[in-house]
C-alpha cells in the first residue's frame, strides 16, 4: 500500500494557495501551508496551517525534513526544491513546471549563473515574466497530474 500523500505549500510568496487547495479538496489529499505566519486557518478540514519560527529558511528547512517520498511540494524556491526531490517528493512550480533528478542541477546551476549577474549589476532592473492565466492552468493541471500519480504510489 503506498503512503498517504500529502500536498506542501511553501505559502509565504506563493499565488497558487487557492487553486492547490481547490485541486487537494476534489482529490482527498491533506494540504500543509507552511510560512512564518500572517496566512488566515482555512475552514477546510483538509488543510491546515504550519507555522514555523521567523527567520531565513525555517519553513523550507521544515518542509525539506517532513516531505518524502509519496508527497508532492509545490515551491519556487529551487534550493527547497532540489532537497524536496532528494528526499523523493514530487516538486513542482507556481507555473506547473516539474522539478525532477533530471533537472534541477541545471535549475541550480541557472539560479547562481543569475544570482551572479544580479550581484555584478546593481542596477539590473530585470524581473521574471508576469504570472499568467496560462501559468495558472498549467500549474493546476500538473498539480492534478502530480497528485493522482503521487496517490497510486508512482514516486517522484
Amino acid at each position: 500500500m503506498p503512503p498517504v500523500t500529502t500536498l506542501y505549500i511553501d505559502a509565504d510568496a506563493c499565488p497558487v494557495k487557492a487553486e492547490a487547495e481547490r485541486v487537494a479538496t476534489r482529490q482527498g489529499v491533506p494540504m500543509v501551508l507552511v510560512c512564518n505566519g500572517g496566512l488566515r486557518p482555512s475552514a477546510n478540514p483538509l488543510v491546515r496551517v504550519q507555522i514555523v519560527a521567523e527567520g531565513p529558511d525555517v519553513a523550507d528547512r521544515w518542509i525539506a525534513e517532513t516531505c518524502g517520498p509519496g508527497d508532492v511540494v509545490v515551491t519556487a524556491d529551487i534550493p527547497l526544491a532540489d532537497r524536496c526531490v532528494k528526499a523523493g517528493a514530487a516538486v513542482l512550480q507556481h507555473n506547473g513546471e516539474r522539478l525532477t533528478p533530471s533537472n534541477i542541477g541545471q535549475r541550480l546551476a541557472m539560479r547562481d549563473l543569475m544570482s551572479d549577474i544580479r550581484a555584478a549589476d546593481p542596477f539590473h532592473q530585470g524581473g521574471g515574466a508576469a504570472f499568467s492565466r496560462a501559468d495558472r492552468a498549467r500549474f493546476l493541471q500538473a498539480l492534478d497530474t502530480a497528485l493522482l500519480h503521487a496517490r497510486r504510489g508512482g514516486g517522484a
